[in-house]
């Protein structure tokens, strides 16, 4: 007779939640395991029975940001206009990097940047999850171009390019305390740029 594996008695997704919000704050290296179940409120067996180990948490919480803490970037991918999408994706990622309720910055950008060589596999991993999205932005500009909302001699890959470095930019000086007014000026301004670079026919 086979039999039924025991329930974990946690919730995952409010588990992955709580050791985001320790991950976000600490980064990889700089989150404890003792942290990390404290936060959770399991032990350190259950977590590995959970998520295999440290590193296997880690990657379950950034896919749990990426679903749930940066929806923002798929609702700007369904704007209707390569120009609304910009506009969606800067501003609400400035709300999302400093909201009260949140550490500031990003996750995918403040998890990794200190790791050690021991820890290369982190920071090669969130540098993927950065392209990724980097290349759906470009995907989504190519689409605007075979649409005619871009003119055939724009770049989708250098336009999204431009745009992942501005958020990521926000990223790390919202993690610095800069305030959010100043993160706005700055991203009007580069809406701005990218409409002057994206609609050129030069």
């Amino acid at each position: 007779m086979t039999q039924t594996g025991r329930p974990r008695g946690f919730d995952t997704d409010q588990a992955l939640d709580q050791a985001m919000e320790v991950f976000w704050r600490h980064g990889y290296e700089g989150a404890s395991l003792t942290e990390l179940t404290g936060a959770m409120g399991i032990n350190k067996p259950s977590l590995y029975a959970a998520f295999g180990n440290k590193e296997g948490l880690f990657r379950k919480v950034v896919a749990r940001y990426a679903d749930v803490e940066m929806a923002y970037a798929r609702d700007a991918l369904d704007q209707p206009t390569a120009q609304e999408v910009a506009a969606v994706l800067l501003r609400e990622n400035v709300v999302a990097l400093t909201r009260p309720d949140r550490p500031a910055g990003c996750l995918s950008v403040q998890g990794g940047t200190a790791c050690g060589t021991e820890n290369t596999a982190i920071s090669e991993f969130l540098a993927a999850s950065r392209l990724t999205g980097e290349h759906a932005l470009a995907a989504r500009f190519a689409r605007a171009v075979d649409e005619g909302d871009l003119p055939s001699t724009v770049d989708p890959t250098a336009l999204a390019r431009f745009l992942s470095v501005v958020t990521e930019g926000h990223a790390v000086h919202a993690a610095a305390g800069v305030q959010r007014s100043q993160l706005e000026q700055s991203a009007e301004i580069a809406l701005r740029a990218f409409t002057a670079a994206a609609y050129s026919t030069a």
